[in-house]
């Protein structure tokens, strides 16, 4: 349906999403929350805008008041449809007025707000014109752990998008490398995403021979060679939540010391894993990784944080880094995805997603992390 995400979840979960994001605001010292079209709009209430323009459109979440959502006059329509509409109230505003007048009337004038990260600078020094006493703080910096924990209805989800991306590995482990260009395997890599159910594809890193030191090379015109090492890092949205997912693979048989780094590699990941568990905090599954690739003497080549959150996108809080001592809660979902990388020669990283359980850590990607050979 135009202008809302499918129906997922009920009115009555984007209703308490919408409370507990609220309550939440008002424990943070906030007098409430601004929210954008983007991310933490779909999550809040299954609104998608058909398009984002300089047209302000702004939810409005204010501890012991009912949500409003301020729209453009001619996207109300569609924004009446959303899955959780029947939980807010809508307040659209017609060209030529002030939409900026129109939202300050909700806000207290002298507040400090939660705003979206993605939120347009000309809308937020709009706001700041109509109400020069308040400010705002993004909702990263505020309210990070915002989306964080996700309820038994989303991990189902999580996991439906990582089953996907696992079938997606298994499919390319059976194409050609060899002879073909990294931008034709990556082309195969979406093309099976969406295969197998992805709406939106996000990212096909293919990084073959010294392309794979880089770890964000994503894909070129680099032809793959027999000898290659080859990082294949893929993802996207499945029915509004992420995929992500990183397997090394080698074109032919590997050197001994190819083999040596891919089992560094896989030691660490591994590692990373088994420190997942309640209360603990997020920098100890980075460390736990981190030695291990610094034992084996690589830790100068281990160039990344260890993990990132996942959900309605693809990153998100929590972030596995030295110095995050958020505690892990059950529900939340992470990946774990160290890595060595050799400049001008070689790079190797494995990833999966985590999600912490009652006691410990699940892992939502089952392929295997052995080596995979391929042609």
């Amino acid at each position: 349906m135009t202008g809302s995400t499918p129906a997922l979840f009920t009115a009555a979960d984007y209703r308490a999403r919408m409370e507990r994001a609220a309550r939440s605001a008002a424990d943070a010292g906030l007098a409430g929350l601004l929210v954008a079209p983007g991310p933490d709009m779909v999550w809040l209430t299954g609104y998608t805008p058909t398009a984002v323009t300089e047209r302000l459109t702004v939810l409005v979440l204010t501890p012991g008041q009912d949500p409003v959502l301020v729209v453009p006059t001619l996207e109300a329509p569609d924004a009446e449809h959303a899955a959780g509409a029947s939980g807010l109230t809508l307040r659209d505003w017609t060209d030529g007025k002030d939409p900026y007048a129109v939202t300050a009337a909700l806000l207290d004038g002298r507040g400090r707000f939660g705003i979206s990260d993605n939120t347009w600078a000309m809308h937020l020094l709009g706001l700041q014109r109509a109400l020069p006493d308040t400010s705002y703080a993004s909702l990263t910096d505020a309210l990070p752990m915002l989306r964080a924990v996700k309820d038994a209805a989303e991990l189902e989800l999580l996991a439906a998008a990582a089953a996907a991306a696992d079938a997606t590995f298994e499919e390319i482990r059976k194409v050609p490398f060899a002879g073909r260009r990294e931008s034709d395997v990556g082309h195969d890599l979406a093309g099976l995403l969406r295969r197998f159910g992805h709406a939106q594809v996000d990212f096909t890193i293919v990084g073959s021979g010294p392309n794979g030191a880089n770890p964000h090379h994503e894909v070129g015109d680099r032809v793959i060679r027999r000898g290659d090492m080859v990082v294949l890092d893929f993802g996207g949205l499945k029915d509004g939540y992420g995929s992500d997912t990183t397997r090394t693979v080698h074109v032919g048989e590997p050197t001994e010391e190819e083999r040596r780094v891919h089992d560094i590699v896989r030691e660490a990941q591994e590692a990373g894993c088994q420190a997942v568990r309640p209360g603990v905090a997020c920098q100890e599954v980075d460390r736990a990784a981190r030695a291990v690739i610094t034992g084996a003497g690589y830790g100068a080549y281990f160039i990344h944080r260890t993990g990132h959150g996942i959900g309605v996108t693809t990153h998100e809080p929590p972030y596995m880094i030295e110095g995050e001592d958020q505690p892990l809660v059950p529900g939340m979902c992470f990946s774990v995805e160290p890595g060595i990388y050799l400049p001008g020669r070689f790079g190797v990283r494995i990833e999966d997603i985590v999600t912490v359980t009652e006691d410990g850590g699940r892992r939502l990607n089952n392929t295997t992390r052995d080596m995979v050979i391929v042609d």
